[in-house]
């Protein structure tokens, strides 16, 4: 089991500066690593503080050298394994494109009503849906959407938290 390979989303609290980002991507792309998933944002304006949420994968070995060389990063303040700490809240954004008429569009409009997917821009001939929730309900989504007349998406990647009281 020690070569099994885990998914695992890595909270990072970062300086809010130009070049921090691409270090810490350099960091990945330097030893071959893969960043499944990426998302930033400030999250501190005041102390000019950055979040990256990103969802790796590699075997356990990978993931604790992952942790530790993104701990060694000068801009990096913090480093939380959000799939080993316990329990974490996970989501994902996405706007969902479908052409289509007749039977086809009522019922990717029966679908999105079933997944609480909303829609956001509707035409005579398609729509665009905008869906919250874990990766897999989204890949749930555009699946049954390209049988549907999926015209394109575009996902925001995993952001994420621990649950409870507890600060990052």
């Amino acid at each position: 089991m020690e070569n099994a390979i885990e998914k695992h989303t890595i909270a990072v609290l970062v300086d809010n500066e130009p070049g921090v980002l691409a270090r810490v991507i350099g960091l990945f792309s330097g030893r071959g690593y893969n960043i499944e998933s990426l998302t930033v944002a400030e999250v501190n304006n005041a102390d000019h503080l950055s979040r990256i949420t990103l969802v790796t994968s590699g075997t356990r070995m990978i993931i604790e050298q992952i942790k530790a060389q993104l701990g060694r990063l000068v801009p990096v303040h913090r480093v939380h394994d959000l799939t080993d700490e316990g329990p974490s809240v996970e989501r994902e954004l996405a706007l969902v494109k479908v052409a289509g008429t007749g039977d086809k569009r009522i019922e990717a409009l029966r679908l999105a009503d079933i997944f609480k997917a909303k829609v956001v821009d509707a035409t005579l001939t398609s729509f665009v849906f905008e869906l919250t929730g874990t990766t897999s309900q989204v890949d749930d989504f555009v699946g049954l959407m390209t049988q549907l007349g999926l015209v394109e998406a575009s996902r925001t990647g995993v952001v994420a938290m621990s649950k409870g009281p507890a600060a990052f």
